[in-house]
């Protein structure tokens, strides 16, 4: 069957057909994906790596991957079955899981329990992505607008910001905090503090508030974020480049880049032929010309980025909460905590 949607693959061979209702688990790195499991609604195939069961007459495929989610949340139960560097499980191990039979009616009315519950949550945390999206939507609108609509001149980046480098002398026996980026606009992380001897063979750069990041490897996907309060005295390695805004200001080119011409701009200067290896020409990227925006356009974008960092990390914290107010209402319903509400 063909399908619109999905990830693609150049083979096929060796993978599985996944059916309408069959439950689908992951054997490797539970600890860190945020998906344990999950019931397909539709007909499709995935990976040999997966574990795969089809329904059975007494048995809930939907009350089985709530509670797989229950007993990854609630209780430190996949531990003790993992090996390796990627908590993987293999077969054996999988089919000696314990699992929780209650009558298949009350499966039922379990899944339906927390289909209604853990809905009106999703909800919720939707609501709060929707506000976040409304502001990108004006930012990129004022942003792109003012390159087709603009008075200013076309001036090459390269004029317009500083590519800084402020040098990391790393002190063997100090502890530094290294910084790594999400693609596609998610912002970036920190990385767990290490001492300087520690660190590789990298050179690095010293990060402060304001800066504007790209990462060497992945700009072209839209691994691009300014850094906060938060990234003061934190380091970057030289795969990573550093901008900060001269002849404008760093939150335009930010909000550029969150459009489709910033997103051509940063492809057409990444460089490559092998899969996703397609480094930042930075060179390149600082040739291309864009229109000088207006000062009134840069001031009401400049407000705008902050809001919606101010919007995000607010909202980053309340997604989390609800997350784990839906992870324990599971673990409370699958383990027979809430029968009362249940009934």
């Amino acid at each position: 069957e063909n399908l619109s949607f999905g990830k693609s693959t150049n083979s096929y061979i060796g993978h599985q057909l996944v059916k309408p209702g069959n439950l689908v688990f992951t054997p490797r790195d539970f600890d860190q994906t945020p998906i344990l499991s999950g019931v397909s609604k539709d007909f499709g195939c995935i990976s040999n790596l997966y574990f795969i069961l089809s329904p059975k007459k007494d048995i809930n495929n939907e009350f089985v991957n709530y509670f797989w989610w229950g007993i990854k949340f609630g209780v430190d139960y996949f531990n003790q079955f993992s090996y390796g560097m990627r908590s993987s499980f293999n077969r054996q191990q999988f089919n000696s899981i314990l699992f929780l039979k209650p009558p298949q009616k009350e499966q039922q009315k379990i899944v339906e329990f927390l289909n209604k519950k853990t809905e009106n949550i999703s909800g919720l945390i939707e609501k709060k992505k929707k506000m976040i999206k409304l502001l990108k939507e004006k930012i990129t609108s004022l942003a792109i607008k003012e390159q087709i609509d603009g008075q200013g001149e076309f001036v090459r980046i390269q004029h317009l910001v500083n590519h800084v480098k402020r040098s990391v002398m790393l002190n063997y026996e100090s502890e530094y905090v290294a910084l790594g980026l999400y693609n596609r606009g998610r912002g970036l992380f920190h990385k767990p503090s290490k001492l300087g001897k520690n660190m590789g063979d990298s050179d690095f750069s010293y990060i402060k508030e304001g800066d504007l990041i790209l990462s060497g490897q992945f700009a072209w996907e839209g691994a691009v974020t300014m850094a906060s309060i938060a990234e003061n005295g934190c380091i970057a390695s030289h795969r990573y480049h550093i901008l900060r805004g001269k002849l404008l200001k760093t939150e335009y080119l930010l909000a550029l880049f969150m459009t489709d011409f910033g997103d051509f701009l940063l492809n057409e200067s990444s460089r490559g032929s092998a899969g996703r290896n397609r480094p930042l020409n930075i060179n390149i990227f600082l040739s291309e010309k864009i229109r000088i925006p207006s000062i009134e356009v840069q001031n009401e974008i400049e407000k705008l980025i902050h809001l919606k960092s101010t919007i995000e990390q607010k909202t980053i914290k309340s997604i989390g909460l609800l997350n784990e107010y839906k992870s324990s209402l599971i673990y409370h319903a699958v383990t027979g905590k809430m029968q009362e509400q249940i009934q």
